[in-house]
């Protein structure tokens, strides 16, 4: 091997090592991302079953609220009749 040939080798080298190197960082990028974006996937999940148990207990209070309501209401007219049946004696 003549040193020309062997500095064209040498430098090709380099160049491979150079290549790899940044396709190695490309790699742990990509990764870091995936690693940044599954960690998101994940918050947004428990972010969801946290907001879904709060829907839920929001319609049980409704729902007891609107119970509540009719009872009251109910109430009210018993009240009322009976009020109307005194004042009319």
């Amino acid at each position: 091997m003549t040193g020309e040939t062997l500095r064209t080798a040498i430098e090709e080298l380099k160049k491979a090592v150079h290549g790899l190197d940044n396709a190695l960082d490309m790699r742990f990028d990509r990764e870091r991302d995936q690693g940044e974006i599954e960690g998101e996937v994940r918050r947004v999940n428990v972010d969801r079953s946290r907001l879904a148990q709060e829907l839920d207990q929001s319609e049980f209070r409704a729902n007891r609220l609107e119970e509540v309501n009719r009872e009251v209401s109910r109430r009210l007219v018993t009240a009322m009749e009976t009020i109307r049946a005194v004042l009319d004696r």
